[in-house]
């Protein structure tokens, strides 16, 4: 057998708690992928000529749809990711809340509006529209298969875009079920395909011609998509992951802020992006505060039986990291309250609470993915912000403050802050999401995020002739000097 005849044409999905395949699915070659962007081609045109109601329409149909077989999606994130159910559904639930959002506010962001003309052009009206870029790609994350990349998927299919859906390796049986949901709704056209494979077809993706392409994943990977999207000048959007910062004042909710700290770094096995990470904690209240984290942090439990919860880490590659970082805040004077090394099993990680870690350790530094916290003591909130802003990344952040909330909420450089509760912005679909330094650029949800999938186009239109034309070689001497008196007495008084 020759080694082209050899090369392997399909994967197998596994359960990472239990390593049973849950499904097989082409590896599509870059021919494939040619071909799913050409028939998107077609399919965008249709789709766009739909206009802003009778896209709604049918998306609103779709989310209809996923809504009723919620359960059913639900136990296919289940089976390829490994989390429990309830948080499965919580995910979905999102992608619902944000998909009839998308839906039902496309044609107020991205309808016709007029701007003012100014006083040297009062003779013409000017206006704004959004129109559809027209076929988008979008290359999803494993940790959340449904709600994150439905923020690029809703709102591109809203914006009037034909969509090519590339799942990570380890979910695409969740692509699949969105791909094939959606088709049922919208049989004429292949608006929204999916593709399957491994870094290979990824890349056939960024060279494939489409639009733009919206990439979720890590920072490493987020520049490898960058330059194979310059090959062809095609725009992209990428949020490549962080290291979340909760600050937690003296006046704050204690029993909030460790409830918040231990869900939002230790949910979700701790593999979320805009997760916790980092914990500092005013010193006078920091006794109390990690008391209250320990007591809670004792309670949960990874497994993957009904009681567990948290479920296991479901990129293997992914526990070496972990029990890296670790080791390195340990030996590095770092001390365990909750788990530690013994804490990383072969498929399971248990939550861990680190103290006295020194600031330059990779368990500060580098994102851990994993159901890990570091808590430090600062003096004051100043203190604080300058330790939560000294990171690479930049996606999300948390201030517990019943005062000074919003004040350090504005201080943190951050996409993203939820004030008193934690991940809250990801659940409101008018708010932006996206972060800044190498969490990446550009943003989905909210208005925002529809005009991510669409290109301005500006039109102005001459209502009635005036004397004074610029734009043309009959322009007297006389023209210039009345339009020169004019300039200089709407703009050249001294202020």
């Amino acid at each position: 057998m020759t080694a082209v005849q050899a090369k392997q044409d399909t994967f197998d999905s596994l359960n990472p708690a239990t390593d049973e395949v849950v499904g097989t699915y082409p590896i599509n070659t870059e021919d494939d992928v040619a071909a799913a962007v050409a028939r998107a081609r077609d399919a965008a045109a249709w789709w766009a000529g739909l206009g802003f109601k009778g896209r709604a329409e049918l998306l609103q149909r779709w989310k209809g749809v996923i809504t009723r077989r919620a359960a059913q999606l639900a136990e296919v994130v289940h089976a390829e990711t490994g989390k429990p159910h309830a948080d499965a559904m919580l995910e979905i639930v999102l992608a619902i809340d944000h998909t009839a959002w998308a839906a039902k506010h496309a044609s107020k962001v991205l309808g016709r509006k007029s701007r003012p003309a100014g006083l040297l052009m009062s003779n013409h009206a000017a206006s704004v529209e959004f129109q559809p870029l027209g076929v988008v790609g979008v290359i999803g994350p494993w940790n959340y298969p449904v709600f994150t990349p439905m923020g690029s998927i809703a709102y591109a299919l809203s914006s009037g875009n034909a969509v090519v859906f590339k799942p990570s390796e380890y979910t695409p049986g969740v692509g699949k079920w969105l791909a094939d949901t959606f088709a049922e709704v919208v049989p004429e056209r292949p608006v929204f395909q999916l593709i399957t494979g491994f870094g290979e077809t990824g890349a056939a993706l960024c060279r494939s011609g489409v639009d733009k392409l919206a990439f979720t994943g890590s920072p490493g990977t987020g520049k490898k998509i960058m330059a194979a999207c310059a090959e062809t000048l095609t725009p992209v959007l990428i949020e490549a992951g962080g290291k979340d910062a909760l600050l937690v004042d003296t006046d704050a909710d204690l029993d909030a802020a460790a409830d918040a700290a231990v869900w939002g770094g230790m949910s979700n096995a701790g593999q979320t992006c805009v997760g916790v990470e980092r914990v500092y904690v005013h010193e006078r209240v920091y006794d109390d505060f990690v008391a209250k984290v320990v007591k809670i942090a004792k309670e949960v439990r990874a497994g993957d039986d009904p009681e567990a919860k948290i479920g296991p880490i479901t990129m293997p590659g992914q526990l070496e990291i972990i029990q890296r970082h670790i080791q390195d805040a340990l030996s590095r004077g770092g001390r365990a309250l909750v788990g530690g090394n013994e804490a990383v099993g072969e498929k399971f990680v248990q939550p861990t609470v680190l103290v006295d870690v020194p600031e330059d350790s990779v368990a500060v530094r580098e994102e851990t993915f994993g159901p890990t916290l570091t808590i430090a003591k600062v003096a004051d909130m100043d203190e604080a912000i300058a330790k939560a802003n000294d990171s690479k990344y930049g996606l999300a952040s948390t201030v517990f403050s019943k005062r000074r909330g919003m004040e350090l909420a504005a201080r943190l450089r951050s996409g993203m802050t939820a004030v008193n509760s934690v991940i809250s912005f990801a659940g409101i679909p008018s708010l932006p999401f996206g972060g800044i330094g190498e969490s990446g650029f550009g943003r989905i949800h909210g208005p925002e995020g529809l005009k991510e999938f669409a290109r301005p186009k500006a039109i102005a239109r001459q209502r009635f002739k005036v004397p004074l034309v610029l734009t043309t070689f009959n322009r007297t001497a006389k023209t210039d000097a009345t339009v020169t008196k004019l300039i200089t007495l709407l703009h050249g008084k001294r202020r």
